[in-house]
């Protein structure tokens, strides 16, 4: 069954069965699908949604400001599922179960939104049928880890949108909260090379990325280096207690986490893909440590925070691990799966809609920002900069595929904001003295920058 999903202004969602053969689109109130009738980009009658040779099409009724699908403008065309109907102020979204995928996808970037040229990008069948697979893979990832770890469904989910963005995470939980086994079993279950590195004082670069050895030939007695790759050689690392060691060391690391490869001499390594660093901290012992910069901090696309399980958690894990029934959790996806989703990422279109909110989301943050909130003024010393707005993005991205989704909402914006934000928001002394820390401060923000309407975004 066809239907169109409508968003305009500060409206709720309304959903719009497309029943019959055509539907008449535009301000007139003989339409069947009836757009704002104040506003004046939108003619009288704009548009033509019909059925003919077998799919749904949309036609340009010569309107002023003309019809817009996945922001280029049309004549006529041909709708496929997700496809974006921009008419004026209004956001249409084509939804058929029965409709083919749109296997060119066109995304909408900050650029676009001053007027320069947009970023196209085509998704393959494999690639689309991936993304639809991935709803039902998400739940069988998360029973198999349930296997082993029982509750932090919020950590779970956050990791793995990091790791099918491509991103890394900062975990902060009290020791004794499974944040070792969690990370890999993860690993497990997607066949990934797991690595943990134990962070201490006297750690070196070489201890991480690995070093040169010199070693003599048995036949021709001739000496000559070889590299010994370091633990940082896997798929997924487990940098525990990260701020244990010196910023030499930590650095290494950081540095092999932007660049992905690792400089030993004169030659560079490339890491495997898919490579995830997940690097924890201990949030009350803090003597003796060598807390990251706030520039290195910024590296990292999460900060996921461990609590402490609920009750019935933690009666379950109580009885679950005091006894000898071990239980082994399978493999879902490969390494080439990931790889192929973190591609998939970024084909997935973003509408200026949503881009728009991700920097006015960003920009409150900041306390010399005129627009900024304030409490943000009173509270915040430094706010977040661009790398957030990507990550907000890529984040979103993620979840839209990890729920087999090919479109990006606002929503998943707001539920990508707190971890990536967090460690983002750097609060002052008035903020400390009275309690409010960068988390109240980010769920605030959520509260009062709303989502913007598409005619901020979109052009007639």
């Amino acid at each position: 069954m066809a239907k169109i999903l409508l968003r305009q202004n500060d409206e709720p969602e309304r959903e719009i069965v497309l029943s019959g053969a055509d539907m008449m689109v535009g301000r007139n109130y003989d339409c069947g699908i009836l757009l704002n009738p104040n506003d004046a980009k939108i003619s009288r009658h704009h548009a033509h949604i019909f059925f003919a040779n077998g799919a749904w099409r949309i036609e340009d009724l010569n309107s002023s400001n003309g019809t817009k699908v996945n922001g280029n403008k049309i004549t006529t065309a041909l709708l496929n599922q997700d496809d974006l109907i921009s008419i004026g102020d209004a956001l249409l979204i084509f939804k058929d179960e029965n409709a083919t995928p749109t296997m060119a996808v066109k995304i909408p970037t900050v650029a676009e939104t001053t007027g320069d040229a947009a970023l196209s990008l085509s998704a393959t069948a494999d690639d689309l049928k991936l993304v639809e697979q991935m709803r039902q893979s998400t739940e069988v990832i998360r029973r198999e880890v349930a296997k082993v770890i029982i509750g932090q469904e919020d950590v779970l989910n956050q990791i793995l949108m990091c790791i099918i963005a491509g991103g890394h995470a900062l975990l902060i939980g009290l020791p004794g909260l499974a944040k070792t086994l969690t990370v890999s079993t993860i690993a497990k279950v997607l066949d990934m090379k797991f690595k943990r590195i134990q962070f201490t004082p006297d750690l070196m670069p070489s201890d991480i990325t690995g070093t040169e050895v010199l070693e003599t030939d048995r036949v021709t007695q001739q000496k000559e280096f070889r590299f010994m790759p370091g633990p940082i050689f896997c798929n997924i690392l487990l940098a525990d207690e990260i701020n244990r060691t010196p910023p030499k060391t930590q650095a290494a690391l950081l540095e092999a986490m932007q660049e992905k490869c690792v400089s030993i001499g004169k030659d560079t390594h490339r890491l495997d893909r898919p490579f995830f660093v997940l690097a924890t901290q201990n949030p009350i012992e803090q003597e003796g440590t060598y807390p990251l910069p706030e520039a290195q901090l910024d590296r990292f696309m999460f900060n996921v925070y461990v609590d402490y399980p609920s009750r019935e958690a933690e009666e379950a894990i109580v009885a679950k691990t005091t006894v000898h029934a071990t239980t082994e959790p399978q493999v879902v996806l490969g390494k080439t799966d990931i790889i192929t989703l973190q591609e998939v990422v970024r084909k997935i279109p973003v509408s200026q809609h949503v881009v728009g909110y991700v920097i006015n989301l960003v920009r409150a943050t900041r306390p010399t920002d005129p627009e900024a909130p304030d409490f943000v003024k009173k509270y915040v010393s430094t706010g977040a900069g661009p790398r957030a707005g990507q990550y907000l993005v890529l984040a979103a991205k993620a979840r839209a595929v990890l729920e087999g989704r090919i479109h990006v909402s606002c929503n998943d914006i707001r539920s990508a904001a707190l971890p990536v934000l967090r460690h983002r928001v750097l609060t002052n002394f008035t903020a400390d003295s009275e309690g409010v820390n960068s988390r109240k401060i980010v769920e605030q923000l959520l509260a009062e920058i709303k989502e913007p309407g598409p005619e901020i975004y979109q052009k007639a």
